[in-house]
């Protein structure tokens, strides 16, 4: 597509050109040919007024054509970020749903009540993150939702006791994010802490949303041994996401102190 406009866009530029030549010379050469007298040629009201408005002429014409295809730039470029993003969302969480099937398989014969309800919530999870997950915005409030699902299913999951906290204070219920922001930083908290840790497992989450600033922080402890890997692929995920949709107004932050691992999200919605 891009080429084709490029080529379009040449060959337009080569017939402005070659009109932009070939008028004065015919205009020129008539006049020459009508007048006998080389020396005091004097080019008549009505002549200079056609050169003139020709090239006005040419100039809106001009304008009017940088601007098609300055829009035409524009659109693919915006064609081009929607692609990338869907393709960035789409890498969202399968190992995870990978993961808990696993889990489920291994749960069906010990507790069948127990992998029927895993089963749902899984299903839920999946739904959102299939359906609303193709969706520019969502509300923060679905999205907030699905993130005490995820937490549900995982304290499950783990079949151990794990200290969860989760604050939210949101001023404005039909506030919207792009969807599945927020998991990439839950997920880590969940994978690189609580999975690795035997006991005394932690996350500690707040949200806050109010006069359109959503703050997100979220916390959690690991094992020093085993280490905390700060920029994977998720992470890199959510960089390039958040550059393409919240280019000036995001700030993200992290940090590790004491064998807790900060994480520090800030968007203006």
């Amino acid at each position: 597509m891009i080429k084709t406009i490029q080529g379009r866009a040449k060959l337009l530029v080569k017939i402005l050109i070659f009109i932009t030549l070939l008028v004065p010379i015919v205009v020129i050469g008539y006049i020459l040919i009508s007048n006998s007298d080389f020396v005091e040629l004097d080019l008549s009201i009505s002549t200079v007024l056609i050169i003139i408005v020709y090239y006005s002429v040419l100039l809106v014409i001009g304008v009017i054509w940088l601007i098609q295809q300055l829009r035409s730039v524009l659109t693919i470029k915006n064609e081009m970020h929607k692609n990338e993003i869907l393709h960035l969302q789409s890498q969202v969480n399968p190992h995870f749903f990978f993961n808990m099937l696993n889990n489920i398989y291994g749960t069906i014969d010990k507790d069948s009540e127990l992998a029927k309800q895993l089963v749902l919530q899984l299903s839920e999870l999946m739904r959102y993150s299939i359906y609303e997950g193709n969706k520019q915005k969502v509300l923060l409030k679905d999205e907030v939702e699905f993130l005490q699902n995820y937490i549900n299913l995982n304290s499950v999951r783990y079949q151990k006791t794990i200290d969860v906290k989760f604050e939210i204070d949101i001023d404005n219920p039909k506030l919207e994010i792009m969807p599945l922001l927020l998991i990439i930083l839950l997920e880590n908290a969940f994978k690189h802490g609580v999975e690795r840790l035997r006991e005394n497992a932690f996350v500690n989450i707040q949200l806050k949303a109010e006069n359109g600033i959503m703050s997100f922080e979220i916390e959690n402890n690991f094992d020093e041994n085993d280490g905390y890997k700060r920029d994977g692929l998720g992470i890199s995920n959510l960089k390039r996401r958040l550059e393409l949709v919240y280019p000036d107004n995001h700030k993200l932050e992290m940090n590790v102190s004491n064998s807790v691992y900060k994480a520090q999200l800030e968007i203006v919605l």
